[in-house]
């Protein structure tokens, strides 16, 4: 499409892998100061790329394809037993879909995920320009999936979510670090999923996925998923091997 034309991608250097940190890592970046790039994020969603922040990104790395982009066919989904009982565990918690604005209440839950999840990640003294840098975006049109305690309105999470002319992309999540039984990860995906149907979006994109790596595992459970090999994206299939629950890798 001609919005997309001549569009200038980089090689970033090379960096520690985020997954592998015994490996190095590279990406492939659209130009980040292209006015286009609006326009042009809902094909790259299409060619595999991600957005973080402001930046529209793919694993690039040299001798290494393990990160697989993966979407979910809206129409094609039927929750499994596991995210059945995930639902009827979570039937107290009502969802709302906000405009991606931060409020005091969200960066808390942040940055208390951040210090339970992910301490001594590099992201520990992440304060509101960071929040808004990494999850808002300047130029995405992003919503804020809250899940609530329907009783006393407690917020349990937020998926940040983008919206494209025909999906849904999950972008980032973060949850009540006490609340792991809930499983809040699972059930965001799930309430994306319910969201992209009412809208009747075709997919919703989950990031990257990587085979036997525990913490992009549950993606896999997700079925029918779909994976993109470079130029076009298939169906994949998985054994019946056990599934680490994880819910917020990119």
């Amino acid at each position: 499409m001609r919005e997309t034309e001549q569009l200038r991608v980089f090689h970033t250097g090379d960096h520690v892998c985020g997954y592998f940190p015994e490996r190095i890592a590279r990406d492939l970046v659209i130009d980040p100061r292209d006015p286009r790039l609006a326009q042009a994020y809902p094909v790259a969603l299409g060619w595999g790329f991600r957005r973080s922040g402001g930046i529209v990104y793919r694993p690039h790395c040299h001798g290494c394809r393990a990160c697989v982009a993966v979407r979910i066919p809206v129409a094609g989904f039927r929750p499994d037993r596991g995210q059945r009982r995930c639902l009827a565990r979570n039937a107290d918690v009502i969802a709302r879909v906000l405009p991606a604005e931060r409020r005091d209440e969200h960066i808390a839950l942040y940055q208390r995920y951040l210090r339970a999840r992910h301490p001594g990640g590099g992201m520990d003294d992440h304060g509101s320009a960071e929040f808004d840098q990494f999850l808002v975006g300047s130029w995405s049109d992003g919503r804020f999936l809250e899940l609530r305690e329907a009783e006393n309105h407690r917020l349990l999470a937020v998926a940040v979510t983008d919206l494209v002319p025909d999906a849904l992309s999950a972008v980032y999540t973060f949850y009540d670090p006490d609340e792991s039984a809930r499983g809040l990860g699972t059930l965001a995906i799930l309430r994306q999923l319910e969201w992209a149907a009412r809208d009747a979006r075709s997919h919703l994109y989950l990031g990257y996925w990587i085979a036997g790596h525990d913490k992009m595992d549950y993606k896999r459970r997700f079925a029918p998923l779909e994976g993109f090999d470079g130029r076009q994206w298939k169906r994949l299939e998985f054994d019946n091997g056990p599934v680490v629950e994880v819910g917020s890798e990119r």
